[in-house]
């Protein structure tokens, strides 16, 4: 199933890049090369783990230049391979419901690949329970952030 975008509750970054869905997904599901661009420089993913099946894990530790770390504790919810991947922070693996902080917000997000010619259409939609909750992540920097990991994405691409 792919989610709709409703502007009251979601986030969306979506753009025509020059790499494959194949490059994209790896980049996406292979714990060493999403280290290299998950979180926008300066900033760093140091930890990753992927259990890349339904219910598993999506684990990672962002490292803030000043040495602070944030881990992210996650679950996938669909994978179809090379063309989309549903994630969640609202469970842990198994669906195992996750905690959230009252300074933080869950989130689902969903992430297709839609081929365009020698081309790929990203599309990242990050949906949220509340307006309240869209509006922190918009505030946080969600379309610069996620902007500048996806530029790192296809840096790392075209290696």
């Amino acid at each position: 199933m792919v989610a709709s975008f409703d502007p009251k509750f979601d986030l969306l970054l979506e753009r025509v890049v020059d790499a494959t869905p194949e490059q994209l997904w790896a980049g996406w599901t292979q714990a060493d090369k999403l280290k290299e661009w998950y979180c926008p420089r300066p900033w760093r993913t140091v930890e990753a783990v992927i259990d890349l099946q339904p219910g598993g894990r999506f684990y990672t530790v962002m490292q803030s230049p000043e040495g602070d770390k944030f881990p992210g504790e996650g679950c996938f919810l669909e994978l179809t391979p090379n063309r989309k991947i549903v994630f969640t922070s609202n469970l842990s693996s198994g669906y195992r419901p996750n905690e959230i902080p009252p300074e933080g917000f869950g989130m689902t997000v969903q992430i297709e690949f839609i081929p365009e010619g020698s081309k790929t259409r990203y599309r990242a939609i990050a949906m949220h329970a509340t307006e309240e909750a869209r509006k922190k992540h918009e505030q946080m920097g969600f379309q610069e952030g996620w902007g500048a990991a996806l530029n790192q994405l296809i840096e790392l691409c075209s290696k």
